[in-house]
């Protein structure tokens, strides 16, 4: 049984890593080239957050039921070079989208299936198990089709905001 602890503990090596690097494709890139499926920090997070949506202290707040949830492991601290840790767990075989959102500072998100076939919209389209990195200033809404997933998601300083207006359809 993993706790939030140990994946706070598992991510402060990475975030050393990552904490002077800027989100967008070069570095959506780097992180599936470094740390994709396959990879020990990968599957150790993967593994980690999994059981934390399973034993109830991850993504445990629900948005819109139990096919939407989310919630913050840990607010932005030195240790954690100023970066947020929080999880949302989305379930749908139909295209669904979640709550429209920026990210003031850009994004970093570890992708992680829970039924084979499950992908999450990111920058570069329909994607599986592996990382997306929305840029600065970036704006979207979070979208998954084909099953349930987890996005493990790295927020610098931890800035998201939802009072965004999306773009007239």
């Amino acid at each position: 049984m993993t706790t939030a602890q140990e994946l706070i503990d598992r991510s402060i090596p990475f975030l050393g890593e990552v904490k002077n690097r800027t989100a967008g494709g070069k570095l959506e890139t780097w992180l599936n080239d470094t740390h994709g499926p396959g990879s020990a920090l990968y599957d150790d997070l993967a593994r980690m957050i999994a059981d934390g949506v399973r034993d109830g202290w991850a993504a445990n707040i629900e948005v819109d039921g139990r096919r939407y949830r989310r919630s913050r492991i840990a607010e932005p601290s030195d240790a954690l070079n100023y970066f947020s840790i929080t999880a949302v767990y989305m379930d749908s075989i139909e295209p669904y989208r979640g709550q429209y959102h920026q990210h003031p500072y850009g994004e970093l998100n570890l992708v992680v299936p829970v039924d084979p076939g499950a992908r999450l919209m990111g920058p570069r389209g329909w994607c599986g198990p592996g990382w997306t990195a929305p840029g600065p200033g970036s704006h979207h809404y979070p979208e998954v089709k084909g099953g349930a997933l987890i996005a493990l998601f790295y927020l610098p300083a931890g800035r998201i905001s939802y009072d965004i207006t999306p773009p007239a359809e």
